[in-house]
């Protein structure tokens, strides 16, 4: 899937069906679905799921615990909008 198609996915009523847990976090947070994205992302393991449970903090407004999350992940607080930020992670999570 291109970063493209997976933006242009939001508009549908449902998601892709060939999304894994973490673009899933992120098609929801999208879609405006904050706490459907955040109870995805929550029981997730690993840097990739601490750097969106980050994101999702920081977007919420809740600083320290998003820097919690960006140490857990190994990214330092993020300074980028929250959209390039949200592509940003998109993008990776594709690329892999």
């Amino acid at each position: 899937m291109t970063f493209d198609d997976f933006k242009k996915s939001l508009a549908a009523p449902t998601p892709p069906a060939d999304l894994d847990d973490l673009l899933l976090a992120l098609w929801r947070d999208g879609r405006q679905e904050w706490d459907r994205a955040h109870q995805i992302v929550q029981n997730l393991e690993g840097a990739d799921a601490a750097w969106i449970h980050a994101y999702l903090h920081r977007k919420e407004g809740d600083l320290g615990n998003a820097r919690y999350w960006y140490a857990r992940a190994g990214h330092p607080p993020c300074n980028d909008s929250l959209q390039q930020e949200w592509e940003q992670i998109v993008h990776e999570l594709l690329d892999k």
